[in-house]
This record gives C-alpha cells, sequence and structure tokens, in this order.
C-alpha cells in the first residue's frame, strides 16, 4: 500500500505541475483563436455534486427525432434546445430547421459538404463540384477530398477574400455547385462578399448550387453586432452553417454547432438503424453528450447584453491595438468585422513566447503573425505584447 500510495503522489504531482503550467501559459496564448475565459466554473460545481460524474451518457441518435426513444441516457432535449436557441440568429425558421452539437468546426464543416453533396446529388443526380478559397480554412479541402468530391480552389485577394473574378473563371455552369463561403479567414480574418458571389452563382439559374458558411468563429459574434444581417440567411441566403463553441462561446473544450433546414435533412440517406429505433442522418454514430449540456449551460447563463458587451470589448481592443502599430510604425492590418490583427512577424522568441500564427504573403512584405483578440486579450495583454516588440 505505501508503495502504490507514493506512486499515486507521483502521478498526481506531475498532473499539478501540468496544470499549474498551463494555467500560467495561457495568459499568452493570444495567437489562436481560442477563448480563455471559461464560464463553466459553476456547472462543474453542479456536475460534480449532481452524480451525473458516475454516469456515462451517449447522444447517439438525431436529437429532433423525439418520436422514437433511443438511449436513454443521453441529453437530446439540451442539445435540441441548444440549436433552437441559437438558430434564429442566423435567420433559421424554428419550423425548419436541424442541427446537432459537432466536436469542432471541422466536425460542422464535414457535415456541411457532406450534407451539401447528398442534397445535390439527389436533387440533380450529378456529384457536385467544392468551390472554396485558398485562403479559408484548410479543412474543407481535406474534407472534399476525404468525400472524394472535385474541389476548386480560387484565389484570394490581399484581405484574404475570395476574388470574383477567379470564381466566375472557375464555375462549371454543367455541373452542381457546392460553394463554401469563409466568414472570417484562418489567418486574416477576410470575409467571403456573399452577395457578389451570389451573383456569379445568379448568371447560371438552372445550375443546382449549395452554399456552406464556415463560420467559426466570427459566426459565434456577428450576431451581436451592427453586421448581424450579414450572416442571416433571410438577407444572405445560404443552406447550413457551422460555428465553433470553444471560440467566442467559450467551452473548454473543441466543441461547435451545425444547423441545416429540414428540406436538406430530408434529403439525406435516412440510414435506417433498427437496434437504434432510429434514422441517422449525421455523419458520427456516437456523440458526446456533455458537450451539448456545457453549450446550452454557457447560453441560459450569459444574456445578450452580456455576449453584445464581450464583442465589442473585442473589437475595440483588436482597432486600438492596430492603431497602436500604426503608431510605432509596424505594418499591420484588421478587416472590417475582424478580431483578427494580422502584422510584420516579429523576431522567433517572441512569436515562441505569445504562441503565434505564422503566413506568408509578398503582397504585404512576406513573413507575417498575427493576435487574434479575443475575451481574455485584454488592452493590458496586449501592451506587454507591443512591449517586447
Amino acid at each position: 500500500m505505501e508503495k502504490d500510495n507514493m506512486n499515486y503522489d507521483v502521478i498526481e504531482a506531475r498532473l499539478d505541475q501540468f496544470a499549474g503550467d498551463i494555467v500560467i501559459k495561457r495568459k499568452n496564448e493570444i495567437g489562436y483563436p481560442q477563448n480563455q475565459k471559461s464560464q463553466l466554473l459553476n456547472f462543474y460545481k453542479w456536475f460534480y455534486g449532481s452524480g451525473l460524474n458516475l454516469s456515462m451518457i451517449n447522444n447517439v441518435g438525431d436529437p429532433f427525432d423525439i418520436e422514437h426513444k433511443h438511449l436513454n441516457a443521453n441529453t437530446h432535449e439540451f442539445e435540441r434546445e441548444t440549436i433552437q436557441k441559437l438558430a434564429p440568429l442566423y435567420g433559421f425558421d424554428l419550423n425548419d430547421l436541424w442541427g446537432i452539437i459537432t466536436f469542432s468546426g471541422t466536425d460542422g464543416n464535414n457535415h456541411g459538404i457532406y450534407f451539401g453533396s447528398n442534397y445535390l446529388q439527389k436533387k440533380t443526380g450529378q456529384r457536385p463540384i467544392v468551390y472554396v478559397s485558398d485562403a479559408a480554412h484548410y479543412s474543407s479541402k481535406r474534407l472534399a477530398d476525404l468525400q472524394n468530391l472535385e474541389l476548386r480552389v480560387i484565389p484570394s485577394d490581399v484581405h484574404g477574400c475570395m476574388i470574383k473574378e477567379e470564381f466566375e473563371k472557375a464555375i462549371d455552369p454543367s455541373r452542381p455547385a457546392l460553394v463554401v463561403y469563409a466568414i472570417g479567414t484562418t489567418f486574416k480574418g477576410g470575409v467571403d462578399d456573399m452577395g457578389e458571389l451570389n451573383k456569379v452563382l445568379d448568371q447560371y439559374p438552372d445550375m443546382a448550387v449549395y452554399r456552406h458558411l464556415d463560420a467559426a468563429l466570427f459566426g459565434g459574434y456577428l450576431p451581436y453586432t451592427k453586421y448581424k444581417d450579414f450572416i442571416n440567411r433571410n438577407v444572405n441566403p445560404f443552406d447550413s452553417i457551422a460555428i465553433s463553441g470553444h471560440k467566442f462561446f467559450g467551452m473548454d473544450e473543441p466543441a461547435g454547432f451545425f444547423i441545416t433546414t429540414m428540406d436538406v435533412k430530408n434529403n439525406q440517406n435516412p440510414n435506417e438503424i433498427s437496434y437504434l429505433n432510429c434514422s441517422m442522418p449525421m455523419i458520427n454514430c456516437s456523440r458526446s453528450a456533455m458537450t451539448p449540456l456545457k453549450l446550452w449551460w454557457v447560453l441560459n447563463h450569459t444574456d445578450e447584453a452580456s455576449f453584445i458587451e464581450q464583442t465589442e470589448t473585442m473589437l475595440e481592443n483588436a482597432k486600438w491595438f492596430k492603431e497602436e502599430l500604426d503608431k510605432m510604425g509596424w505594418p499591420a492590418w484588421v478587416e472590417e468585422m475582424s478580431n483578427t490583427v494580422y502584422f510584420k512577424k516579429p523576431r522567433e522568441e517572441v512569436m515562441e513566447k505569445y504562441v503565434l500564427a505564422p503566413d506568408y504573403d509578398e503582397r504585404l512584405g512576406g513573413d507575417l503573425a498575427h493576435i487574434v483578440v479575443m475575451q481574455h486579450v485584454t488592452k493590458e495583454v496586449l501592451q506587454r505584447f507591443m512591449d517586447q516588440l
């Protein structure tokens, strides 16, 4: 027993050291879009007092299929309520929507491309061509390859936005078009101009089109800004959207959500599974039951005014940071709607200390880095960074 106790002490000491290092390091993690101001402390207090921490729960099955009984131990009702709470932010009708909580933004994009491909093939009998910009998140390109779909990567401009004229040249009107719009590109925070790009698609009224929005970061906060109509499908039409939960919404692990319409969902392979007593339109079988519960908690413990305040602070701090870099004579840029400031790459020790992401663009002088101004990235943090410059 003494030997076992000693081993446990060593194990726990190692974990304590690891946790302490993470808590210290997270303060300087400003190069990636993760919200380090978790709002889940009281959730975990409730969780460990509830007894649920001793239970295995699994969200296998369709959360909107309430007529069939799946596994008893799930959080489908909370998953469904979470989707229903979020969907109106993007112009979805509560009487015509379907969605799931996903493992990540990439999982959401995977569903967008999969659902879009199935939808277009069922409508036309043809496999679509996937169109996405070279500045968009790499997942859409990888997922098109994974799903064995023809991919056409469209050049982007210096702001990270898909170039309309290049898109127009790439269109093949003899095949359905599955267009992935980037609502906040990974490095520059560029937003594809859906209005202008849709004009290209409108030139081909007989071509079947499916529009998926990769809005991993920006989709979280844009509904709380003056730009909210930009991602309202009643203003700028689209068929599905994928958004991360661990970015703006402050989840403590990778998470997200995927939302589409019932028309899209009903044009999928139903995959009726007898032993689950339900259809399985989604890609995943077993799905996290804890993630929907945590996102439901965040949404029900944060009012709209708080989300607006968080958004305004992020965007104001990003604008302030860019202006301060201008005063220093340090080349920097920030796009409209964006909380991402990109600038001339600093020396390596600064890159490493602040966990900055690198990029390269000859049009802007070569090597670049960026800071994503999330909720934990205060003016004090940004000032410390500038002092290092």
